[in-house]
């Protein structure tokens, strides 16, 4: 059977399913969500004419004075009535524009003596110089946040500002990992000969961090088929996440326990390097994604496939990553059949690529910031060339 390519299999998956169901939260509540529907503004802001400076308001032909001095408009205090021609009230940022006024006279080009002011500069070029006019950020009904949007702390402002209270987003992801093998022990635990700690459940915990989920660890599951398929079953989430036992050996048990539970398998193995025995079907109502036992393999896989997932489970519109280009500062062999996914770092704006490139090197991923991209049959590259690249959290 052929190897899926990397985009194929990333499309396949993210149609398992669609998104969770909606639900509305108070503001504080919805950062990191994404949009369930586009949110229109139910107000003008500013709803009408502000000054930009600290100042006096006048109106432009009016000018070169001098102007009476007739009051104070403040934030939240304006000036009541009309200024007529010939009039100012002192006018501080953010203040409303009283009628009459249509320009305003900074203070730095003013000079005030007793009651008049007099101009001391160049004074406003044009009517509407200093005025933030009504509308100018946006309107009722403009859409300020689109569907499938991610709810960040300047969207939370925007809305509140728009007269929003709270948004509809969609629900947190449930997520449940399982990590698999005899050999795995806890993380601080003693080990005996052959033992590994286990490190998959963690990292990819640390890996979703950022996104809407509700975790549900699993554990350590041993290689036996029924301990895998009664877990398995028992999961009850959105996502179910395993790692290891995912390839074709006598203890690689996760595909036939899936099966076993009930899961339908879409695609197995893909064209990627590091990350090749991956595996993605249904499991329930929820979408099973099988990656390798390796921690470099499940960290690649997770980041191509897991993270998206999740966002697009959560709504978000472009759930993809998306690469950038970058310079390298070393030349690159002509590729082979799979897209390579190369540890790499940038350091003065050219990104090295690590020398090993062994997808058991735990510390190379760790001092890597990127993810360099070498598409199937792809060239040698010299230093200097171009490269698309993947930022790492």
């Amino acid at each position: 059977m052929p190897l899926l390519p990397v985009a194929e299999a990333q499309t396949r998956l993210l149609a398992l399913r669609d998104p969770v169901e909606v639900e509305t939260l108070r503001l504080a509540q919805a950062a990191g969500r994404w949009a369930a529907e586009p949110i229109a503004a139910l107000r003008t802001q500013p709803s009408r004419d502000l000054s930009a400076m600290d100042g006096y308001a006048i109106a432009h032909a009016a000018l070169p004075g001098p102007f009476r001095l007739i009051g104070e408009s403040a934030a939240g205090r304006p000036f009541a009535s009309p200024v007529a021609p010939g009039e100012t009230v002192r006018i501080f940022t953010g203040a409303a524009m009283p009628a009459g006024a249509d320009c305003v006279l900074v203070q730095e080009e003013a000079r005030v003596e007793g009651a008049q002011v007099h101009l001391a500069g160049e004074g406003p070029a044009h009517p509407g110089r200093n005025v933030r006019r009504a509308g100018l950020d946006f309107t009722v009904g403009d859409v300020l946040i689109e569907a499938g949007e991610r709810i960040t702390p300047a969207r939370i402002a925007l809305a509140a500002v728009a007269g929003h209270a709270a948004l509809p987003v969609r629900r947190r992801v449930r997520v449940a990992i399982a990590a698999t093998g005899d050999e795995l022990r806890p993380a601080g635990a003693p080990l005996g000969d052959g033992d590994l700690p286990e490190s998959n459940g963690v990292m990819l915990t640390a890996l979703l961090a950022d996104l809407p989920i509700d975790l549900v660890d699993l554990g350590i599951l041993p290689d036996r088929l029924e301990v895998l398929r009664d877990a398995f079953a028992g999961a009850q989430a959105d996502i179910l996440v395993t790692t290891g036992g995912a390839s074709v050996g006598d203890h690689d048990l996760v595909r036939p326990a899936l099966e076993a539970a009930g899961a339908v398998i879409d695609f197995w193995r893909v064209a990627l390097r590091p990350g090749k025995p991956m595996l993605a079907g249904r499991l329930g109502e929820g979408v099973v994604v099988g990656l390798p036992g390796n921690p470099v393999s499940a960290f690649v896989t997770a980041t191509l496939f897991v993270r998206p997932l999740v966002a697009h489970l959560s709504g978000a519109a472009d759930p993809l990553p998306k690469p950038t280009p970058a310079t390298l500062a070393e030349p690159l062999p002509a590729n082979g059949e799979r897209t390579d996914y190369l540890r790499g770092r940038r350091i003065d704006g050219r990104v090295h690529v690590a020398a090993i490139q062994d997808s058991s090197m735990l510390r190379t991923l760790a001092r890597a910031d990127c993810l360099v991209l070498r598409e199937p049959q792809a060239p040698a590259a010299a230093a200097g060339d171009s490269a698309q690249i993947l930022d790492l959290a």
